[in-house]
């Protein structure tokens, strides 16, 4: 399957739609097997924005593609998000409110819930989540994610990172973190999570927002429609003690506060402590490369070391928003398919030949289907446009988003 799309695929730069000066010939996407590449619309030095076709067997399906030179001294990347884990906006919005040059949507997220009535939809995104050098939260349990089976040997720990060294890789975030308290010192299973392990503990901070924490006791670990625990204890703490204590999830978190929320064996624990006792919260996200990492977004690879993982869905096409890694992490390729009726989508297999012939050495599947957008700035500090046809004819509000940033 991959041989096959890999010689039928092509890309044509269609740059008049993009309202910009043609890219110089110094700035072209490097021309790959298989791949037909014109050249693309400059948005800054560094910042590439083309548009291509893919030809599949069952038609063909039209993309857009941001290539980013991250070598290029005024070029970053960073994660874009709404203020708050639990909360959503339009990727257009995110661009705007941070002043992007261009922003693809990113992680797979708690978008509907429909198996546990009457506990409201987070909007908090799967996997975890680093802005600004920031962790704004760990990943839930596996079979709590949302969106396709990822293959074998991934973990919801996955992410797309760029470290402070200007490069982009692939890597696991794993959360290191406990409670110190009078009775013992209580591990931490989850940061800022939808859903956190049965048994366990979460910390919710400042910047989880005022979604309800409600859907953070439902589930298991490997099943995501299993009921809601009953057996819950919460615990607010500021200023290193106490403030108060529930026995049912809250929503928000008071300022100056941190909470901490327990689940069946988690919950016994927490429930051994009172308003005034002092509690020592500590917590970050560890990853596996050793680079300290500037931004990271949860995503699962379909592409490693030039190679499709293993295990990758061949069978079920899609609207897909992809990211690939390329010339030793220093160049990153960021795209979104159209959802116009009668697209063809792509297989995570055929994403993953996509990126490939681009130019990726490694490669992520981000969230797709209605969320799947790209957005770039208008020339000259002009507005923010989207640039592909989202499913459904209009943005889908999501949790984050990768942003570049350029300047001219």
């Amino acid at each position: 399957m991959v041989h096959t799309v890999l010689a039928a695929l092509a890309v044509w730069s269609l740059a008049a739609a993009a309202g910009g000066p043609p890219a110089s010939a110094a700035d072209s996407l490097a021309t790959a097997p298989g791949i037909r590449q014109a050249p693309g619309v400059r948005q800054a030095p560094g910042v590439i924005y083309t548009t291509f076709q893919v030809a599949v067997a069952r038609g063909t399906a039209h993309g857009h593609l941001l290539t980013v030179d991250l070598r290029a001294p005024r070029v970053s990347v960073d994660l874009l998000y709404p203020g708050a884990v639990g909360a959503r906006a339009p990727v257009s919005a995110l661009a705007t409110a941070r002043g992007a040059t261009a922003a693809v949507n990113g992680d797979f997220f708690h978008f509907v819930e429909t198996q546990h009535p009457g506990v409201p939809a987070t909007g908090a995104p799967s996997g975890p989540a680093v802005a600004a050098g920031h962790g704004l939260k760990a990943a839930v349990p596996a079979g709590q994610r949302f969106g396709p089976a990822p293959p074998p040997g991934a973990s919801p720990e996955d992410v797309l990172g760029i470290g402070y060294d200007r490069r982009a890789r692939l890597d696991r975030l794993t959360l290191r973190g406990a409670a110190v308290t009078g009775h013992g010192t209580l591990p931490l299973a989850g940061l800022n999570q939808y859903a956190l392990p049965v048994d366990g503990i979460g910390a919710y901070t400042s910047r989880w927002g005022p979604a309800a924490r409600a859907r953070a006791v439902c589930g298991t670990d490997t099943d995501r429609a299993a009921p809601c625990t009953a057996r819950v204890r919460e615990v607010t703490v500021a200023r290193g003690r106490v403030t108060a204590v529930a026995d049912r999830p809250g929503d928000g978190v008071p300022p100056g506060s941190e909470v901490l929320l327990g689940r069946e064996d988690g919950a016994r624990r927490l429930a051994e402590l009172r308003p005034g006792d002092p509690v020592r919260i500590g917590h970050r996200l560890t990853g596996r490369s050793g680079v300290p990492l500037r931004c990271a977004v949860g995503g699962f690879a379909v592409l490693r070391d030039g190679r499709t993982v293993p295990g990758t869905d061949t069978v079920t096409p899609a609207v897909r928003t992809g990211a690939g890694i390329g010339d030793g992490g220093r160049t990153l390729y960021l795209l979104a398919l159209d959802g116009t009726p009668g697209e063809p989508g792509l297989t995570l297999t055929e994403l993953a030949a996509v990126l490939r012939g681009l130019g990726a050495r490694d490669g992520v599947d981000l969230d797709g289907g209605g969320s799947s957008t790209l957005v770039t700035r208008a020339p000259h500090g002009g507005q923010v446009v989207v640039r592909n046809h989202p499913s459904g004819g209009a943005e889908r509000p999501v949790p984050n988003a990768l942003g570049v940033f350029a300047e001219d």
